[in-house]
C-alpha cells in the first residue's frame, strides 16, 4: 500500500506565528475548495545555528535564559568549521539569544530566518501545501493546487488632510458597492451613512459579509489602509478585517515602508506589484498608468486638481463622486486583469515560496530554494554578508562606443548571460566551498576568478538554473506569460543575491567570477566578429553585441547575415569550451534586431563615444520599421516634453530620409512666441522630504520650496512628501512651481538647455549646426 494522501489541498496564502504555553504555534491559512480555512501547527522551536568553537561561551552567556537548548549537527559552514544548532522554544527567547550574541560578537547563521518561512523551506512547500492531520498531529507537504482567489478592489476618498474618509469603494466582477457618508438616497450600489463612525463599521461588514481572499489597490497600503488604521484608531473601532476576527495590524520598516498584517487575507499593492513584475511607466499614479496601458483614466475633469475636484463633488453631486471612487476600483482591476498580476505571484510562488504579497525578495527566493539543498550537503549558510570582498569585481561589461550615424546594424544577444554563465562554468557557493577544501580531485576543479576555485561535479545552483531554464522554456512554448516571466525574473536575480554585500552568500570570488567571465565572452565574441567576418563591433554592453555591417551591406540580406553569425559564435562557443575547459557550453546567442539606420551619440562636449545611450529605426522581419530609443532624452522624464517630442520628431525624419529643416525651425520660432508653454514643464521626483535637502538644492527642490511657502502663507498643507513629483517651470527668475507661477519664462534657458542638446546629437554626425538654424530667431530675444 502506498503513503495516505493529505486530508486536505490548498494554496498558503498567509502565515503567522505566535507563542503558546507549548512552544512556538505556526499558523497558515490555506485557500482550498471549500474556501480558506488555517491550519495550526504546535509546539515549534525556532532554530539558528552557531560554530561549535563558541559553545562554551554561548552557555555561559544564556545560562540565566529558559527555553533554548544546544545540538551538535553533522553539519559545516562555507569554511569547513563545524556547528551547532541552537533552538529556542519561543520567539521571545529567540530574539533575546540573538540581541546577546550581537552584543558578544559570537556569530550566528540563519538567524534571519522566519520559523514559518523555514517550516514551509525545509519541506519544498512552494505555494501549494497538503494537510496531514494523525490524531493531534498536525504537518504540511508539498502538493500541487491551483488556487481560485475571491480578490476585491478597495479605494478611499478622503478629506484634503485625509482625517475624515468621505466614501469608500469596492469592486469585485460579482460585486459593487460605494459607501457615502451624508444624505441621499440608497441604491443597490451606493448607500448612504449618516457619520464616518456608521460608514466605517459597514466598511467592516461589506469585507466580513463578500469574505475575499486578496485586497487590492493603488497605494492601498500606504494611503487606503494607513488611513482605515487611524480612522478606526481615532474612532476606537476594532478594525477587525482579518478572518481571525483579530484588529489589523500596521507595521513600518525602518525604511518607512508600510506592512499590513491580517489572519487570511492578503493585501496587493497596484504600483509595488507592477514593478515587482518589471514593468516600467513614465509615472506610476494611477491616471498615468491607467492611460497608458487601459487607454482611459480617471471619471473626474480636474485631474491635476483632484483633491480639490473631489471635495466639490462631495459637496455637490455626490452620485458622481460615487461613479469616480468606483471607476478608480475599476481601473485597478483592470490593470491586474490586463497584467496577469495575480497569475504572476501564483506561478513566482509556486518557483520560490515567496509570499504572494512579498515585496522584492529576490534573496528569499534564493534562500527558500537554495538552503534546503545546502543542507542536505552538509553545510549552513555563511554568517550574513561575511564573504571575500576588498576584490575586482566589476559589474556587466560596456564596451567603448564607436560613435557615427551608421547603415545595417544587428544586434547579437547572449540568452540569460549570467545564468548561462553559472550553469556553464559551475559558479556556485556550495561548488566554491567543495572547490577550495584541501585535498579536492584536480580533475574535477574548475577554475574562476580571483583564485576562485570550483567543483565540476558537487554544485547546486547549475541545477537549479537548468530547471528553471528548462520550465521557461515549456512555459513559452504553452504561451503562459505569466510564469515565462517569473522565471526570468527569478533567474536574473540569482547573480544579484551573490553580488549584493547585503546578501548572506556575498562574496566576490562568486560575483566576479560570473561578471568577469562575461567580459571575456563580450571581448572574445567582438574579436571572433571583427577577425572572421571582417565586422566592425561599433558597441557592447553587458551580454550584447552591435554589429557594423556596412553602409553598403545589401538592406535585404541582413537577416540572414544575422542568423549566420548566430549560428557561428554558438559553434564556436561550443568548440572552444571544450577545448579550453573540457566544458558543455550553455551559451546561446540570438540575433535579435536589424537597425537599417543607427545613430551611436557621442558625449556631450567630448568627441568620445556614449555608453547604453543610442537611437536606431528597427527593421521587423516583415519589413515594418519602429523607432527605438535607448537612454536618450526622448525617453527620460526629467527633459521636458517639447524637448523629448522634437527629438524624436528630428531623429525619425532623418532615419527615414524626410525634410526636417522646416520643423526644426517652426518648433523654436512656436516656442520663442509662447505658444508651446504647456510643454516646457520640467517634472521631478524628491526623494526625501523638501526640508531635509540642506546643501544640494536642485532646480526642483528649489521650485518646490517656494511652492510650500505660499501653501503656508494660504494656510493650506503641502501635497509634497517624499516620494512625490514636483513640475515647475524655468523663468527669468530661475524654477517657480508650476501651481504658483508668477515670472515670465526664460526661452533662452530652454532654447540652450533643452532644445539645442537634443538637436545637436545627431546634427554634428549629418554636417548641421543648430546655432546656425536657429540664431536669427535665438538673437531676437
Amino acid at each position: 500500500m502506498g503513503k495516505p494522501g493529505p486530508d486536505k489541498v490548498g494554496f498558503i496564502l498567509t502565515r503567522q506565528q505566535q507563542d503558546e504555553r507549548s512552544g512556538i504555534s505556526l499558523t497558515y491559512w490555506l485557500c482550498h475548495d471549500q474556501g480558506c480555512s488555517p491550519v495550526t501547527l504546535q509546539g515549534q522551536e525556532a532554530v539558528l545555528f552557531v560554530l561549535d568553537q563558541q559553545v562554551e561561551a554561548l552557555n555561559r552567556l544564556l545560562a540565566h535564559l529558559r527555553g533554548w537548548r544546544l545540538a551538535k549537527v553533522n553539519m559545516t559552514d562555507l569554511k569547513g568549521r563545524g556547528v551547532h544548532a541552537l533552538y529556542s522554544q519561543s520567539l521571545k527567547t529567540y530574539r533575546q539569544i540573538q540581541e546577546l550574541c550581537q552584543v558578544h560578537g559570537i556569530a550566528m547563521m540563519e538567524e534571519d530566518i522566519r520559523h514559518a518561512d523555514r517550516y514551509l523551506m525545509e519541506r519544498f512547500i512552494q505555494g501549494g501545501a497538503g494537510v496531514l492531520q494523525r490524531g493531534s498531529r498536525v504537518r504540511l507537504q508539498p502538493a500541487d493546487y491551483a488556487p481560485r482567489f475571491r480578490i476585491l478592489s478597495i479605494d478611499l476618498e478622503t478629506t484634503m488632510r485625509a482625517d475624515k474618509i468621505l466614501s469608500a469603494a469596492f469592486y469585485a466582477e460579482d460585486f459593487q458597492r460605494v459607501l457615502m457618508q451624508g444624505e441621499g438616497e440608497d441604491t443597490d450600489q451606493v448607500r448612504y451613512y449618516p457619520d464616518e463612525r456608521s460608514l466605517l463599521q459597514a466598511f467592516i461588514q461589506v469585507v466580513d459579509e463578500y469574505d475575499p481572499d486578496i485586497f487590492i489597490g493603488w497605494n492601498v497600503i500606504g494611503f487606503d489602509f494607513r488611513v482605515l488604521y487611524n480612522r478606526a484608531q481615532a474612532l476606537r473601532i476594532p478594525l477587525r478585517l482579518g478572518r481571525d476576527q483579530q484588529p489589523l495590524q500596521l507595521h513600518e520598516s525602518g525604511q518607512g515602508k508600510l506592512f499590513v498584517r491580517m489572519g487570511g487575507r492578503i493585501v496587493l499593492d497596484g504600483i509595488d506589484t507592477l514593478r515587482g513584475a518589471t514593468y516600467q511607466f513614465e509615472s506610476f499614479s494611477l491616471e498615468n498608468v491607467a492611460r497608458e496601458f487601459l487607454d482611459r483614466g480617471k471619471l473626474i475633469e480636474h485631474v491635476d486638481d483632484r483633491g480639490g475636484e473631489i471635495q466639490r463633488l462631495f459637496r455637490e453631486d455626490k452620485q458622481a463622486l460615487a461613479r469616480y471612487n468606483l471607476e478608480d476600483c475599476k481601473l485597478v482591476w483592470d490593470i491586474f486583469l490586463k497584467a496577469d498580476l495575480i497569475n504572476y505571484l501564483i506561478e513566482r510562488a509556486r518557483l520560490t515560496g515567496l509570499p504572494l504579497d512579498k515585496v522584492g525578495g529576490s534573496a528569499a527566493a534564493f534562500d527558500n530554494q537554495y538552503l534546503p539543498l545546502l543542507h542536505r550537503a552538509g553545510y549552513v549558510a555563511p554568517e550574513y554578508a561575511s564573504g571575500m570582498s576588498g576584490l575586482s569585481a566589476p559589474g556587466g561589461y560596456v564596451m567603448d562606443s564607436r560613435p557615427g550615424l551608421y547603415r545595417q546594424v544587428l544586434v547579437l544577444d547572449f540568452k540569460s548571460l549570467y545564468p548561462s554563465i553559472i550553469r556553464t562554468f559551475k559558479i556556485d557557493p556550495y561548488g566554491l566551498a567543495e572547490g577550495l577544501k584541501e585535498g579536492a580531485d584536480e580533475e574535477d576543479l574548475l577554475p574562476g576568478f580571483n583564485h576562485a576555485i570550483f567543483s565540476r561535479s558537487k554544485t547546486i545552483l547549475p541545477a537549479l538554473i537548468e530547471r528553471l531554464w528548462g520550465a521557461r522554456d515549456q512555459a513559452k512554448a504553452s504561451n503562459n506569460a505569466a510564469l515565462s516571466q517569473a522565471i526570468k525574473i527569478i533567474m536574473n536575480s540569482y547573480y544579484g543575491v551573490l553580488g549584493s554585500n547585503v546578501c548572506r552568500f556575498f562574496d566576490q570570488r562568486l560575483s566576479s567570477s560570473i561578471t568577469l567571465r562575461g567580459h571575456e565572452i563580450l571581448t572574445r565574441t567582438r574579436d571572433v566578429i571583427e577577425e572572421q567576418f571582417g565586422f566592425q563591433v561599433i558597441y557592447g554592453d553587458t551580454d550584447s553585441v552591435f554589429v557594423w555591417l556596412g553602409d553598403d551591406f545589401p538592406e535585404a540580406d541582413a537577416n540572414s547575415k544575422g542568423r549566420e553569425l548566430a549560428e557561428f559564435l554558438n559553434q564556436w562557443w561550443q568548440a572552444d569550451l571544450e577545448k579550453r575547459f573540457q566544458l558543455q557550453s550553455q551559451l546561446e546567442i540570438e540575433y535579435e534586431t536589424h537597425y537599417s539606420r543607427f545613430l551611436m551619440p557621442t558625449m556631450r562636449h567630448s568627441d568620445k563615444g556614449t555608453k547604453k545611450r543610442y537611437a536606431g529605426l528597427k527593421r521587423q522581419p516583415d519589413g515594418s520599421t519602429s523607432m527605438v530609443f535607448k537612454g536618450l532624452e526622448n525617453v527620460r522624464t526629467d527633459w521636458t516634453p517639447l524637448a523629448r517630442w522634437l527629438q524624436e520628431q528630428l531623429y525619425s525624419r532623418i532615419f527615414y530620409g524626410q525634410e526636417w529643416k522646416p520643423m526644426l525651425e517652426k518648433t523654436v520660432a512656436d516656442m520663442l512666441a509662447g505658444e508651446l508653454d504647456q510643454r516646457l514643464v520640467y517634472r521631478k521626483r524628491i526623494r526625501q522630504p523638501l526640508g531635509q535637502y540642506q546643501k544640494n538644492k536642485p532646480p526642483h527642490v528649489q521650485a518646490g520650496l517656494k511652492a510650500e511657502l505660499m501653501y503656508q502663507q494660504r494656510q493650506q498643507p503641502s501635497p509634497y512628501t517624499a516620494g512625490s513629483y514636483i513640475e515647475y517651470l524655468w523663468t527669468v527668475n530661475g524654477p517657480e512651481p508650476l501651481e504658483f507661477v508668477r515670472s515670465p519664462i526664460d526661452y533662452q534657458h530652454y532654447l540652450e538647455k533643452q532644445l539645442q542638446p537634443v538637436c545637436e546629437s545627431i546634427l554634428l554626425f549629418i554636417g548641421e549646426s543648430f546655432t546656425d538654424l536657429t540664431a536669427p530667431q535665438g538673437k531676437l530675444f
